[in-house]
C-alpha cells in the first residue's frame, strides 16, 4: 500500500483529502504544519508528499529545502497544492524539487487524486 502525506494547514482540506486517498486504497497521514510534515516525510518515508506553501512553523519552500537536504527524503515526490499562483513561486517549487505545481482553485478533488495516480506511475 502507498503512503501519501498530506502537509496542509486548513483541518477540512487536509481530512477531504485524507478521506478521498483512503478511499482509493492509500495509507494516509497528515501534518498541519511545516515542521511536523518534515518529521513525519523523514519518520514515514511516504511514496509522496501533497504540500501546501503557506504554513505555519515552516512554509511549503522550507518544507522542500529541508527534505531535498536529506538523502532519504530527497527523492520524494512533492505536489504543491496551494492558492498561489505567481509564476515566481511556481519557479521557485520546481527549482526546489516539486514534481506538479497545483493551484487549489483550478482543480476539483477528483482531478487532484488522478494527479496523484500519476505522479506515482498508477
Amino acid at each position: 500500500m502507498k503512503k501519501i502525506l498530506i502537509v496542509e494547514d486548513e483541518a477540512v482540506l487536509q481530512k477531504t483529502m485524507g478521506d478521498a486517498l483512503l478511499q482509493e486504497g492509500y495509507e494516509v497521514f497528515s501534518a498541519l504544519d511545516g515542521e511536523v510534515g518534515v518529521r513525519l516525510a523523514r519518520e514515514n518515508n511516504p511514496d509522496l508528499i501533497l504540500l501546501d506553501v503557506v504554513l505555519p512553523k515552516m512554509n511549503g519552500f522550507e518544507v522542500l529545502e529541508q527534505l531535498w537536504a536529506k538523502e532519504e527524503t530527497k527523492g520524494i515526490p512533492v505536489i504543491i497544492l496551494t492558492n498561489l499562483e505567481n509564476l515566481q513561486d511556481i519557479q521557485r517549487a520546481t527549482d526546489l524539487g516539486a514534481t506538479t505545481y497545483l493551484v487549489k482553485s483550478n482543480y476539483d478533488l477528483g482531478e487532484v487524486v488522478q494527479k496523484v495516480k500519476i505522479a506515482l506511475g498508477e
